[in-house]
């Protein structure tokens, strides 16, 4: 006999949450194994000036989930270390946050090696149930909302 799966939105949060869990440590690994000395929080404002090149300080704490207070931390953190550096504009009121060539080549080999562990980790997927997922976690984090 075949037990009826559970489709309530307890079950769907509770399944949500392991499945976060379990990516979150295949994350954490990837990091620990790169011994870059890099937190979380660092690699995340550095993967973000990565790919998004110089931003305000002020726009980088929303794209990587970070308060005004932990972003300046962080930026300071990693400013120390040479990994970043702070850059003038000409509206005195904007400071740039760059990487440094440093910074670039940590976060470059960083995120290669981050990548391969969560390709690795999302290789149970194929790619059609990626893409099915993804779009099923979009509209989940939309709260229904059309997607248009």
């Amino acid at each position: 006999m075949q037990r009826r799966q559970d489709a309530s939105g307890v079950h769907v949060w509770l399944v949500l949450m392991k499945a976060f869990r379990a990516l979150a440590a295949h994350a954490e690994e990837s990091l620990n194994l790169s011994q870059t000395g890099l937190g979380d929080s660092d690699f995340r404002v550095l993967e973000a000036l990565l790919h998004k090149g110089p931003l305000p300080v002020n726009t980088i704490g929303p794209k990587v989930w970070l308060t005004p207070g932990s972003i300046s931390v962080a930026v300071d953190r990693l400013e120390k270390t040479g990994l970043v550096k702070r850059k003038n504009t000409d509206d005195r009121r904007v400071r740039l946050v760059e990487l440094t060539a440093k910074g670039r080549a940590l976060i470059t080999k960083t995120f290669r090696e981050h990548a391969a562990v969560m390709e690795e980790a999302a290789g149970v997927l194929s790619k059609e149930e990626r893409r099915t997922l993804l779009r099923l976690l979009k509209k989940l984090g939309k709260g229904g909302e059309d997607e248009s």
